[in-house]
């Protein structure tokens, strides 16, 4: 018990996010044993989750799955973490574009797979080990961007509210269907929903089941852009073009900026605070800082 407290304390928290060594929300004090999910998911297999890292720290990962509308297999899900647990341990990242294969970015979970899971509790535990996936990718200390093209679907949809920001081709469309399959998000979307376009949309959104085309997307806040291309190397080529304003700089700073927006979204307001401090502490001082001051001072421009 008290070891279980401990993980979750401010002061733990704040280290974490500090050294960014992977932080999961759930573990076997709630019940939880990822081994044995990740026995359970590697009987589905089918697609493939891929990454890609440029040289100018951009990652691309790619949900790999296009006969069937890039739905999740349990492959792909353990995958997915794989790739989580990667993109954590490359420190020369800076940004990452997260889409799907074949002009569509994903339709969800694989439903054959959900139905073979077969108990409730083998369900939710399906559902902790995506939440605790996509926890770990939104506290990523690079800043993601969501490339929607085609239909966002279900888990899909949810998937892409893990990411900072979202791009939308003209004919995209995101869609939280859930409601339809008598269930509500389970990979922690609706929270996540409901901190990007505030609780009284996100409810409009989920309990209509609203199918959100580019134009409804831009308006609610949800997608930053819509693209001009709806070719899937064009608009991948204007993601990057977009992402890289926000890239320019030096690696550690870019990294400490994420870390500190990602503390500020789940700390209370001193610790928030104190974390900003200790990541301050990583660049002050540093080659970049020193650089600057010796170069010009502060910038005016």
């Amino acid at each position: 018990m008290a070891g279980s407290l401990l993980k979750t304390s401010p002061m733990y928290l704040r280290t974490k996010f500090l050294h960014q060594t992977g932080l999961s929300l759930y573990n076997t004090s709630h019940g939880f044993h990822e081994d044995e999910m990740k026995k359970k998911l590697k009987q589905f297999p089918g697609g493939s989750i891929d990454l890609q890292k440029e040289d100018n720290g951009i990652g691309i990962l790619t949900v790999n799955n296009p006969s069937k509308r890039n739905a999740f297999s349990g492959v792909m899900i353990l995958q997915l973490l794989e790739k989580v647990i990667e993109l954590e341990n490359w420190t020369e990242g800076k940004g990452l574009i997260v889409h799907g294969a074949k002009n569509n970015f994903s339709s969800g979970s694989d439903l054959h797979a959900v139905k073979a899971l077969g108990t409730p509790e083998a369900r939710m535990a399906l559902c902790m080990f995506m939440q605790n996936t996509l926890t770990r990718f939104m506290r990523l200390p690079l800043i993601s961007v969501a490339l929607i093209q085609g239909w966002a679907l279900g888990g899909g949809a949810e998937f892409v509210t893990a990411c900072d920001f979202r791009l939308m081709t003209r004919e995209s469309e995101i869609r939280f269907v859930h409601k339809e399959m008598g269930i509500i998000p389970t990979w922690g979307g609706a929270t996540r929903l409901a901190k990007i376009i505030g609780s009284r949309q996100a409810l409009k959104v989920l309990s209509g089941a609203l199918k959100l085309d580019s134009e409804q997307a831009l308006n609610l806040g949800m997608v930053e852009e819509v693209l001009h291309s709806s070719h899937e190397t064009e608009c991948l080529q204007e993601a990057k073009e977009w992402l890289s304003q926000f890239i320019q700089g030096p690696t550690e700073v870019i990294r400490a900026l994420k870390k500190c927006v990602s503390a500020s979204r789940e700390l209370c307001l001193e610790e928030a605070l104190q974390a900003e401090r200790d990541l301050l502490g990583t660049v002050w001082g540093g080659p970049a800082n020193l650089e600057a001051i010796a170069r010009k001072g502060k910038f005016c421009k």
